[in-house]
């Protein structure tokens, strides 16, 4: 593919789409459960295991691809990847069983976490400071926007295509990724690509995690990562069960509330350091999510919950670009792998805190794990600023 170009906006749009594309995976389909607990003749636990298999591939897929990219280059490991979502997808639609429906949607996780890692792995190699920064601020927002928008599209589509609609939906979106895929520039030189052993790959994933300020930061989103989770986990429930809202208007307050992720995560390239961004964002987590957890445990009115909400979605958006940048500037040389690790803890973080919220009063819990989460991922952005504020001093 020597003398192929793509243009900034192709890159752009491709880079965002790939973003996208792992909470679509996971949560377009989210409104039809309870269609599919009829379809498939089982109940909604055993249906939310296709969940908890796409979040598992998702997150155990990165790991596999971020190393396969260093070692292979970028884009033949993303036509691998939106090849197999593609099998994978008409594997779910024509799945006879349950089983074979969670099997299937494993494989498609694995399939798609390839874009997820792979699009910030392609921003590593193309850009760098403040340019870096603005390519995985649109990354951030994207990454911190669809899992709350898929479940609105869906919600827009059940009724009139049902599920299987929706996979079909899906499948065509990956195939627009795999031509999208075949037509991309490969972005890392053969000359820079790890020419190794799986031994060595393996002693690289080492090299990464002895990166005290990368694994903060990574942490950090991680923690984030199971705030947003437990929300997406737990809305649905509060606004359809205990606000008595409908599958249509449960979609459109996801639908404003990604709107809100979008724009404080694209406003935190203004801050004049982007670990100013981070600090504010984290505080603010916690600041909100201990006033949202007052307002649930005494059962607070809709509009108290829904403003509450809004504030801690900013503060997250804030947090999801500048930890997102400052973890890729720390392992320009791993980028792969940094990418990987990254990503997987992520949706890792968010597998195990989604089935938490269900534990006794949804309400309580909810709030419970929004400032547990919030805490912690404060006390991983204290440490990683502390730590670079020390490395600068001893530099100067």
């Amino acid at each position: 593919m020597k003398g192929k170009k793509n243009s900034k906006v192709f890159i752009l749009v491709f880079l965002g789409m790939l973003t996208a594309f792992g909470p679509f995976v996971t949560d377009m389909y989210l409104p039809t459960l309870p269609a599919m607990s009829e379809y498939f003749h089982t109940t909604s636990s055993m249906v939310q295991l296709g969940l908890t298999a796409s979040m598992i591939g998702l997150a155990a897929g990165q790991l596999l691809f971020g190393p396969l990219s260093d070692k292979y280059g970028r884009r033949l490991p993303l036509i691998i990847s939106m090849t197999l979502f593609a099998v994978a997808t008409i594997g779910c639609i024509y799945s006879y069983t349950i089983m074979q429906f969670v099997g299937w949607r494993l494989i498609q996780g694995i399939a798609g976490a390839g874009g997820i890692v792979i699009s910030r792995s392609v921003a590593a190699d193309k850009y760098s400071g403040r340019e870096l920064a603005k390519m995985l601020a649109l990354i951030g927002a994207i990454n911190g926007v669809a899992p709350v928008a898929a479940p609105m599209g869906g919600g827009f589509l059940a009724g009139s295509v049902g599920w299987t609609g929706i996979f079909w939906c899906l499948f065509v979106l990956g195939i627009i990724l795999l031509l999208g895929s075949i037509h991309f520039e490969e972005s890392l030189p053969v000359e820079d690509r790890k020419e190794k052993s799986w031994r060595s790959v393996f002693r690289s994933f080492i090299d990464v995690l002895r990166n005290s300020s990368y694994v903060c930061y990574t942490l950090q989103f991680g923690f984030a990562q199971g705030v947003l989770f437990a929300n997406i986990a737990s809305a649905p429930f509060i606004m359809q069960q205990h606000y008595g809202f409908s599958p249509l208007m449960f979609s459109i307050c996801f639908g404003i509330n990604a709107i809100f992720i979008v724009i404080s995560a694209a406003s935190a390239i203004k801050f004049r350091r982007l670990e100013q961004a981070l600090h504010y964002g984290s505080t603010g987590m916690v600041v909100v999510s201990a006033l949202l957890l007052v307002a649930l445990v005494l059962d607070c009115n809709f509009w108290i919950y829904e403003l509450l909400l809004i504030g801690l979605l900013s503060m997250l958006g804030l947090t999801f670009t500048a930890s997102n940048t400052l973890a890729m500037d720390c392992e320009h040389n791993n980028a792969g792998m940094a990418s990987a690790l990254l990503g997987a803890l992520g949706f890792a973080f968010g597998g195990i805190v989604s089935p938490l919220v269900g534990l006794g009063n949804i309400m309580v819990s909810t709030g419970i794990i929004f400032l547990m989460g919030s805490i912690c991922s404060y006390v991983c952005t204290r440490y990683a600023l502390h730590r670079n504020l020390k490395t600068v001093c001893q530099r100067s």
